[in-house]
């Protein structure tokens, strides 16, 4: 539908005419003489008419003022409601990128693959279904980085995360330090949840902050931290002496993790194989539920260059017009 953000612009319209009505007639300039070359413009009985071409520049006036009004009237086209659900919960993803990361524990479609991209490919589905969320995503190896603020936008958060690689934040890992700039990114947001989840295969082993540390600054600015430990326990592994098997898994620290999760009113989870992370993720929709206040909008788009455009082609072709008849 169309509708006017500016209605009471249209009151305008019948401004030329008020004018007309309440400004006094221009007076006649006398002049000493007057030829009259014609007796028949004295003709008795016969009315003065306006000739045609005095006739239409008028009428494309009142048009072009007619489309200026409109124009101003500012008109828009209302598209159709679209629902938005509002949770008011800032959801952080931390997500380790430390040289561990690259070990090829996980299958996915029947290949092996690193623990970087079965993180990927789970976390990407779980962004987007956070509808009604602000999402933010931190990065950490020796060093956590704030990769995205808090938002809305999703897939701008999902591409991020899926362009991350492996040793970009260094080959170490500070858990800690994730918790830190998680806390303080959240601490001065007015929301009614604040969640971290954070996703490490190892133990702190670099950064400022310890763990728990920055656990209970966590839970003195009631931020909720859920930890996933990745990797698998289990490991076939093939040399000159035959097959073997090994815990890849064994750096990770799982009572800090545990402790970490507790401390702040979450829970800790263990995912040792893609099936497993992604339930993970499916139980934490349930624990943090993207139900909401729903809210409504409808895309507007501006139509008032048309009429503008119409009204100054009309003032051109008026004005092209009286030069062509001086």
């Amino acid at each position: 539908m169309i509708h006017f953000e500016w209605p009471w612009l249209l009151l305008a319209l019948p401004l030329p005419i008020l004018i007309r009505w309440l400004l006094p007639a221009s007076t006649p300039v006398e002049q000493s003489a007057l030829k009259v070359p014609f007796l028949e413009d004295f003709s008795v009985g016969k009315t003065p008419r306006v000739s045609q071409n005095q006739q239409w520049p008028l009428l494309l006036a009142a048009i072009a003022w007619l489309l200026l009004v409109v124009a101003c009237a500012r008109p828009q086209w209302l598209g159709e409601p679209i629902e938005q659900a509002v949770s008011g919960r800032d959801l952080m993803l931390a997500v380790d990128l430390s040289g561990s990361m690259e070990e090829q524990d996980f299958i996915i479609n029947k290949q092996p693959v690193d623990r970087l991209t079965a993180s990927k490919w789970v976390a990407g589905d779980f962004i987007n279904r956070r509808v009604g969320d602000r999402l933010g995503l931190i990065l950490f190896g020796t060093q956590a980085y704030l990769q995205t603020p808090l938002t809305f936008d999703r897939k701008t958060v999902q591409t991020l995360l899926n362009e991350s690689a492996l040793g970009l934040a260094g080959e170490n890992t500070a858990i800690g330090d994730a918790i830190g700039l998680a806390v303080k990114r959240l601490k001065n947001q007015d929301a009614n949840s604040r969640v971290l989840i954070l996703m490490t295969d190892g133990a702190n082993t670099a950064g400022e902050v310890s763990p728990l540390k920055a656990a209970e600054l966590a839970a003195q600015n009631q931020l909720k931290i859920y930890t996933i430990g990745i990797g698998a326990d289990e490991m076939i592994v093939r040399s000159f002496f035959g097959n073997r098997k090994v815990n890849p898994s064994t750096d990770l620290d799982e009572n800090t993790l545990v402790k970490i999760a507790e401390s702040t009113g979450g829970r800790y989870f263990r995912a040792r194989n893609a099936d497993e992370l992604n339930n993970i993720y499916l139980l934490l929709d349930k624990l943090e539920p993207v139900e909401k206040d729903k809210q409504y909008f409808r895309p507007r788009s501006e139509l008032y260059v048309w009429p503008l455009a119409l009204a100054l082609g009309l003032l051109a072709l008026i004005a092209t017009s009286r030069v062509r008849l001086s």
